[in-house]
């Protein structure tokens, strides 16, 4: 179901049961990555990787991420540099994703978060929350996941 090249891997337990709190029927928590981070989900890659490492950067300084963890950001990035993307992009090839998910399994829940060192502990039972159709996901694919607001995507 998943688009070649965008992987899910489990949610470590203690950010399963975080999202849990916000999604209490969810049988399954996973994080979706290309290569080993989610940035490409919903920003396109820069010709120029330096480009990409310099918006790293700046997101780390603005969140008050450490060195060490941004390092190991801008590696995991890295990672993804390969992987390419469908023909329609990959926002796009997440909204066909979820829209199908949505058909099939019921109400998913999405939270897209920035994550340094800093944030990991970030109360994510304190996002905001809304709930949007699978059309509304299907119509808008490049603007349907807002940062930091859980989103049910439901039927």
């Amino acid at each position: 179901m998943l688009p070649p090249g965008l992987t899910a891997q489990p949610a470590d337990r203690d950010i399963h049961h975080r999202l849990r709190a916000l999604h209490p029927t969810a049988q399954t928590v996973a994080r979706l990555v290309v290569g080993a981070c989610s940035c490409d989900l919903v920003r396109t890659r820069h010709e120029d990787p330096r480009e990409d490492e310099r918006h790293h950067r700046e997101r780390h300084r603005r969140a008050g991420g450490g060195r060490d963890p941004l390092l190991a950001a801008i590696e995991r990035h890295r990672r993804g540099a390969g992987i390419r993307a469908p023909a329609e992009g990959w926002p796009r090839a997440l909204a066909a994703f979820v829209v199908e998910h949505a058909r099939n399994a019921g109400p998913t829940l999405y939270l897209l978060r920035f994550v340094t060192h800093a944030a990991v502990d970030a109360p994510i039972a304190d996002a905001p929350a809304r709930t949007v159709r699978a059309a509304d996901v299907r119509e808008r694919p490049d603007r349907w996941l807002e940062e930091g607001i859980a989103l049910t995507v439901v039927r």
